[in-house]
This record gives C-alpha cells, sequence and structure tokens, in this order.
C-alpha cells in the first residue's frame, strides 16, 4: 500500500505524448499523483482541460513545473517573472501545493535580481511552495567536448544562494557530477521536492529509470523514507526512445516499483 510519501508521475515522463497521457498512464499503473510540465503541449497550459483530467481520471495534480525551458521561453508571457505567477496561479487553481522553478539564466538580468524576493513574494501570497531545481552545465555551441558552462544565476546549485524549498534532481546532479546524497544534506530541511531519475556520470541529462544508472536513487529513497520529508517523489524519466507504447508503460511501472520498494511501500 502507498505510504506517506506520494509517489508522482511528472508528464515529461510521457513526452512526445501530451500531458493527458500522463494523467492515464499515471492512473492505470497507480501512482498517486501527476506533475505537469507546462510546455508546447496547449493541454498543459490550460487549467480547465487539466482541471477535466484529473476529476476524468481520478489523479490529483500534486505538483506543476514552470515553463523555464529554454524551448518554453515564450510560453503564456515571454516575461518570465509573468510566468512564474501564472505558475502559482495555476497550481493554487489546480490545488497542486508546488511549483517547480529553475533558476534564472544567466541573461535574465532583471528577472534574476528579483527572483529571490519575488519567491519569497509569492510563497507569502499564495501558500503554493516554490521549489527551487538544482541544474547542470551545459556546453557552448563550437565549443570543445570537455568545456562546460553555468547558464544559472548565479550558478547551478540553488544552495548558493539560499531557498525556503529545493527541489533535488538527481539525474542533474549526475550531469554536474555532483553526489546527490550530499546535494540533499546542504538543501537540508528546505528539501520539498524530488525529481527522481538516474544517470551514468556522463554530462548530460539523461533522466533514466531509477536502477539503470550509477546514482544513489535507493539510498536517496530509503533515506527520505526514515526522516521527516514531506514532500513527494516524482518520477521524470525520459522515455521517448521507447519503441512501443507497451515499452513505455513497461518502464514507467517499473520506475514506481522501484520507488515504492525503497521508500518502504
Amino acid at each position: 500500500m502507498p505510504g506517506s510519501i506520494p509517489v508522482a508521475l511528472s508528464t515529461a515522463s510521457v513526452w512526445p505524448l501530451r500531458a493527458g497521457e500522463g494523467f492515464e498512464l499515471a492512473a492505470e499503473l497507480g501512482y498517486d499523483g501527476v506533475e505537469v510540465m507546462v510546455w508546447a503541449d496547449p493541454e498543459s497550459q490550460s487549467v480547465s482541460a487539466l482541471r477535466k483530467r484529473s476529476a476524468d481520471t481520478g489523479v490529483p495534480v500534486l505538483s506543476l513545473h514552470s515553463p523555464s525551458l529554454l524551448i518554453t521561453q515564450r510560453v503564456w508571457s515571454p516575461d518570465p517573472i509573468v510566468r512564474l505567477r501564472r505558475s502559482v496561479d495555476a497550481a493554487g487553481e489546480l490545488g497542486a501545493g508546488t511549483v517547480v522553478v529553475h533558476p534564472p539564466f544567466r541573461w535574465q538580468r532583471r528577472y534574476g535580481e528579483a527572483f529571490a524576493d519575488l519567491v519569497t513574494e509569492l510563497e507569502r501570497d499564495s501558500g503554493v511552495d516554490i521549489a527551487v531545481e538544482n541544474m547542470f552545465k551545459v556546453r557552448p555551441p563550437g565549443a570543445s567536448r570537455n568545456s562546460r558552462v553555468s547558464a544559472f544565476r548565479p550558478s547551478i546549485d540553488p544552495t548558493d544562494v539560499g531557498y525556503a524549498h529545493y527541489t533535488l534532481d538527481v539525474s542533474h546532479a549526475a550531469a554536474a557530477g555532483m553526489d546527490a546524497l550530499e546535494l540533499a544534506d546542504r538543501m537540508g530541511s528546505g528539501l520539498s521536492h524530488v525529481h527522481l531519475a538516474d544517470g551514468t556520470g556522463v554530462p548530460k541529462d539523461e533522466h533514466l529509470v531509477p536502477g539503470r544508472g550509477h546514482q544513489p536513487c535507493a539510498a536517496l529513497l530509503e533515506r527520505l523514507a526514515t526522516g521527516d520529508y514531506g514532500g513527494a517523489v516524482v518520477l521524470e524519466v525520459n522515455t521517448r526512445g521507447a519503441k512501443s507504447p507497451a515499452r513505455r508503460v513497461k518502464d514507467l511501472a517499473e520506475a514506481l516499483l522501484f520507488t515504492r520498494l525503497h521508500l518502504g511501500q
């Protein structure tokens, strides 16, 4: 039986399918809820459509990932401050307790300067947790194979600034060459949300099914289960290479089984 830590499925895990497929697979496989990744998919941007999907499937929206990716820089608004405000409003309307957001990009000067205060203000006024996510360095176009730079301000590690709530993304930690358990320690009581996926340690974001890489996924889950962690664990795995719908279902079922096993559920 599910325990006290909810296990949710990110709708990003079914890409290139749309958000609705994420709700349906979460219901079929027995996930406790979904995290909606807001991106180009029109359904992911529509509170009314998401509310209907949730009602039809019986799967609640536990969290919402704001449109923070490079490819979503014009979703809802070209202004990142407006996008974050709309994300918090949408989460409130959907009954989701958490919004996941990336740190500002380096070139977003105005947003970067306002970000920490904006997060504090929105959390205070909405009651929604805004959990800032750890990131990883990238290779600039035309750079050498081993060259990596941070695209984020002030760094890829949100604990360098200090926020009330954090999202620990294990795949991002792998791509950054960070120890996920040490990062969890730095986040401390601010660790309120987890994106679970594995990685081999190569400098790219792999989002493997947990157990298929080299990250301490099992140890992290066991630590969460025996501590006072009060957030959700969200499976954010890459299934775009699945050669059939049945393969995608198998991968997502395996991810859920791994997670429940190591949470003691």
